[in-house]
Formats: C-alpha cells, structure tokens, sequence
C-alpha cells in the first residue's frame, strides 16, 4: 500500500520528470481530479530555478527539486481545505446561505474571488463560498497539495509492457494500455519510470509516458446524493457466500494476523473485505488453493514479506473484530465479490472503496 510518504516521493520524481523531460503541462479539470496548470498557479510550477540547470545526480537523488517561496506578483490561485473532514461551500458568502456543495479534507480547488473574510473556489463541477479560517493560500496550500496530491503516468501509444527491473531484458510484469493511469512511485537512474501496478513495482521508459500531478476536488449536493446510491447499489450486489472453505484452526488465526495487519484500524466491514480478497484467492486457479499459500506467496502481502503477520500470530494478541472476519470470510461470506486485489485508495483505481481501501 501507498503512504502518505510515497506520495510525497512521488510528487518529487515528478517534477524531476518534468525538468528531464516535459517542457509543459497542460490543465484540464474533469471527473474527480484537479489538474493543476503550472502556467495558473499550480504546484508544479513553483521550482527553484537554479534546479533547470545541468544536473547529473537529479533523477538520482530526487532532492534538487524543490517548492520555493511565491513572489507577490505570482500568488498561487490554489486553495486547499483546512478541515479534519469536510467544508460547506455556500451559494453567498454567508453562514445562513444555501449549501451547494462539499470540500473534503485532502481536496482542493483554484480561487474565483477572495475576500477578507470568505472566498469563491472552483473545485470540480462545484463553484461556490467558503470561509476563510477554513481554507490553506499561497505556500501553505502549495506545501498541502505536495503532501496529498498524486503523480500519474499514462502510456502515450499502444499497449506497453511493464519491467521487474529498470531494464528492457528484465521479466515483464504485466501490460498497460493506452491511456491507463498509474500511481508514479519515483524515477530510477537510467530514465525509468516506477509505478505502482496492482501492488507491485513495475518499470517504464520515461520517454513512453505521459505524466500529471493532480489532487482531489470537492462534490455538488448532486453529486454526493447520486455517489451514494450507486455505492449502496454496487455494495448490495457484491454481498454473497461462495461457499465454506475446508481449513483448520491455524489458518483462520493466520487469516486473522493478516486482516490486523492490513486493516485493524479499519472498520467491520473493512476487515472483512480483506478476508475475503484473501478466500477469493484461495478458490481462484490464479492462486495457490491454501490460505498460508496466498499469504506468503512472494510479492503480495507487504505484512507478511516484512514478518510482521508472523509476529502477531505467534503473539495471540489478535484482535476479536480480526478473527470474527476471518471466520465469515473462510465461511465464504464476501462483501466485495470475486475482487481478488487491493490497494490504498488515492481515487485513482476503479472499484469497491471501503475505508482506506479499495478493492478490485
């Protein structure tokens, strides 16, 4: 899974990326991302100029890279939300004014009007007022947007293949195609492009990629009404039982050091779900057929490759929320279908979002 850090590394190869390689950005809002535009404002396009000159050691390091200091003359546009969860944005700037929509915490937009005390954002599909004392400007929202925002590749042409290693004789992972977008993980010595694909580090040529920096936008009420009655649609259809699976007691508690590792401060259902990614395995003939099989196998579960899913079963301090999931997923019990995988959700995957997580 993806930390804040790795973003925060990401972010860094990106605009190394972007001095080796990518002249211009362009900028475009749509769906849930905010594009940001280095010719309006954005983060990107804050780099200390003495980082374009001749550096060997910059795709190296990732370190000459740098957000600087914003001159009056060029104030960045951006603002971020300063809430715990969610901000009301407001159709007059007001507190007794119509709410027209939401910004969550992690999200941002670009500034229509500011005044003393309330300022008109443009976040998504949503355009309205917001409070001040609720908002980051300048370089707070620049150092935010670093922090939480996602760095993106997409294949320029055809379907490209995706290396172990950062070389064309290295095994190929798997195949992206035009147009699919993967989390950037860094950049390594020679030119090529880490990311993230399906939990595992893979390699592409920087040359055969496209890369953007986007971060969350807030929702109209529209829009959050009809997310949440296609969530509540999808999650009824994935809710089913495959059947029981044969295992014995030392399994169900591996399970249920799995489940604690990866979503012990997740909730039920959260659990659950890992549990159940976990038997969806176990049945599938993509996977070994036992639960210690899948756990261990090599590259798959970070918990387990690291020792710590060892540590807390041997420990017998699992938590009861942990074993009860376990228990219901061995008994075939889903509440993500067949989905087989899944990872940190940074909004940048389709599937099943419960939590942190979402499942595929």
């Amino acid at each position: 899974m993806l930390t804040k850090g790795n973003k925060r590394f990401a972010f860094w190869a990106f605009l190394c990326l972007l001095i080796l390689a990518c002249p211009k950005i362009t900028a475009k809002a749509e769906y849930s991302r905010l594009h940001l535009d280095p010719f309006n404002g954005g983060v990107a396009s804050f780099i200390d100029p003495s980082v374009l000159q001749a550096n060997e050691e910059a795709t190296e390091t990732l370190e000459s890279v740098k957000i600087t200091d914003v001159a009056p003359e060029e104030e960045s546009n951006l603002v971020m939300a300063n809430v715990q969860s969610v901000l009301n944005v407001r159709e007059a700037p007001n507190v007794e004014s119509n709410k027209l929509g939401l910004l969550y915490k992690d999200c941002g937009g670009t500034i229509v009007e500011r005044g003393d005390g309330w300022t008109k954002i443009k976040t998504g599909n949503l355009i309205g007022w917001c409070s001040n004392d609720y908002l980051f400007f300048g370089e707070e929202a620049n150092q935010v947007a670093n922090e939480v925002g996602t760095t993106l590749a997409s294949c320029k042409s055809g379907a490209y293949r995706l290396r172990r290693e950062p070389t064309d004789e290295a095994e190929i992972l798997g195949f992206v195609a035009k147009g699919e977008e993967l989390e950037v993980v860094g950049i390594s010595e020679d030119n090529w492009v880490c990311v993230d694909y399906e939990g595992e580090n893979g390699y592409v040529p920087a040359e055969a990629v496209s890369i953007r920096f986007v971060i969350d936008h807030g929702e109209t009420m529209d829009e959050i009404k009809a997310r949440e009655k296609a969530e509540r649609e999808a999650k009824k259809a994935l809710i089913t039982n495959y059947g029981a699976a044969t295992v014995g007691a030392d399994d169900t508690m591996l399970l249920a050091a799995l489940i604690q590792c990866e979503a012990g401060g997740e909730s039920y259902e959260g659990q659950l779900a890992v549990g159940a990614v976990v038997m969806n395995r176990v049945r599938s003939a993509a996977y070994p057929d036992n639960v210690y099989g899948v756990i261990y196998a090599s590259g798959q579960f970070t918990p387990a490759a690291a020792g710590k899913v060892d540590q807390v079963y041997l420990s017998g301090r699992i938590r009861e929320s942990c074993i009860k999931a376990a228990e219901e997923a061995i008994a075939g019990n889903t509440n993500v279908g067949a989905a087989c995988h899944f990872r940190r959700d940074n909004g940048t995957r389709d599937g099943v979002v419960i939590g942190h997580h979402v499942f595929f």
